[in-house]
């Protein structure tokens, strides 16, 4: 089932009028609790070790946590049919929501306790470990809200409702956590974290009740998953079955959603230590991005749902792909103005409105694959599967970075890096370019240049 089966869009208010039913507030709660560790392991991590002295290939290096998320199909399976020992008396799916926010809470604090300073192996292990729980959490919320959906029109709400409390944490992880750090410290502000996982924790108690769907048989015909033909089946069946409905365009499709996302993914691990070497305070820069960045990412949002509806899936793609990579040249701009506000605010706007649209389109693009029969399973294989070389490559983030200064200075590295994090766009660009043509040559005559979203 997709979220885009909805008969209408479900909007905000909507989700907001609804949050007297238990399970509308439960999954604003745990769409909360979904996105806080994100950050946390990731850019906002970033922030903290280039303040305390950390090297920038150190710090390329440990967004390889990040891969958990990447990788999250190949354990889906066992908790999709597995009980967790104790907790899983309250359900399936509670019990791997209590023990994986369980988890991440230690992880988070244990990063708190240990800190940089105290040593990047362990501090990196406590964040790998955060990551794969926090990536385990994902995958559970997302088959509860699936499963506990009455119909299309209540798994809109949900899903809608999880959008809000997920953006919600990024608001508080990405911005709001750099003013709190300035004036208590990081350490402090990782336990305030750690803590705010407990909402997460309270919906599972108290809101969220276990699907009857969660224990309900195998599909007929599906081998169980602890026989060799079961596992092959559940990890690349769903590749197999995409290979078979798109047939010669389906490597195409492939291609351009890995490749699609690949300048932010390879910028995202040096942003913040380019902020913290030319002297922008954390303060400043939370600011910004909870005013000026949230604005002009729900302006990018929109631009792209309307554009999805009014010019097609493709087209909005191919729009992405090329204000997308535009946004990581404007930080070029940033590091030659030596951190200008008035510049660093500008490109914060292009930033949060390219990314904004583009993450919207791809988004929009994949789930209208799903659309003519996937599964929830064959999404998240779609959704890992563009994130993967992204998340390979941005480890060496900071290794180019030190190697582009050795020859360029501090600022002409940084310069040069978004720079040629840019055109690493170009290689997407060119396949939306053949996906918009096969579009074209697939369109019906009376609707010249509309043709099957994919």
């Amino acid at each position: 089932m997709s979220a885009g089966a909805t008969s209408r869009k479900t909007t905000t208010g909507d989700v907001l009028r609804a949050l007297h039913r238990p399970k509308v507030l439960a999954m604003l709660l745990l769409g909360f609790s979904s996105g806080l560790p994100l950050y946390l392991v990731g850019n906002t991590m970033g922030y903290w070790m280039r303040e305390g002295g950390s090297e920038l290939s150190a710090i390329g290096f440990l967004s390889w946590v990040g891969l958990a998320y990447t990788l999250k199909f190949l354990w889906a399976p066992i908790i999709d049919k597995t009980d967790v020992p104790l907790l899983g008396r309250l359900g399936r799916r509670r019990g791997w929501m209590l023990l994986s926010q369980g988890i991440v809470a230690a992880g988070l604090a244990g990063m708190a306790i240990v800190q940089p300073e105290g040593g990047l192996v362990v501090f990196g292990a406590l964040a790998l470990m955060a990551a794969f729980a926090s990536a385990t959490q994902d995958i559970v919320i997302d088959a509860w809200r699936i499963e506990i959906a009455d119909n299309t029109e209540e798994l809109g709400l949900l899903t809608s409702g999880t959008q809000i409390g997920y953006r919600a944490a990024l608001l508080v992880t990405d911005a709001l956590i750099l003013i709190l750090a300035t004036y208590i410290g990081w350490a402090p502000s990782y336990w305030v974290m750690a803590l705010l996982m407990g909402i997460g924790v309270l919906a599972a108690l108290f809101l969220a009740r276990e699907p009857a769907a969660s224990h309900a048989p195998g599909i007929a015909g599906h081998e169980p998953l602890w026989t060799l033909s079961g596992l092959f089946d559940a990890i690349l069946g769903p590749f197999l079955s995409f290979f078979r409905t798109h047939g010669k365009w389906a490597l195409l499709m492939l291609a351009a959603i890995s490749l699609y996302r690949l300048p932010d993914f390879v910028m995202g691990p040096m942003n913040n230590p380019f902020y913290a070497d030319i002297g922008i305070s954390k303060e400043f820069v939370g600011e910004v991005r909870a005013s000026l960045g949230l604005v002009a990412s729900v302006l990018g949002i929109a631009a792209a749902g309307i554009s999805a509806v009014r010019f097609g899936f493709v087209p909005t793609l191919l729009a992405g792909a090329i204000l997308g990579p535009g946004s990581n040249a404007a930080f070029t701009w940033v590091a030659y103005a030596n951190g200008d506000p008035g510049v660093f605010a500008a490109a914060m706007f292009i930033d949060g409105f390219s990314t904004g649209f583009a993450g919207t389109a791809l988004v929009a693009y994949m789930s209208s694959l799903t659309s003519v029969g996937y599964t929830a399973t064959q999404y998240a294989l779609l959704s890992s599967f563009y994130a993967l070389l992204g998340k390979v490559l941005k480890g060496f983030s900071g290794v180019a970075v030190e190697t582009l200064q050795a020859g360029h200075g501090q600022v002409g590295g940084y310069a040069l890096f978004f720079l040629g994090t840019a055109l690493t766009g170009i290689p997407a660009l060119l396949l939306c370019l053949l996906l918009a043509r096969r579009i074209r040559a697939d369109a019906p005559p009376d609707l010249p240049g509309r043709g099957p979203p994919g």
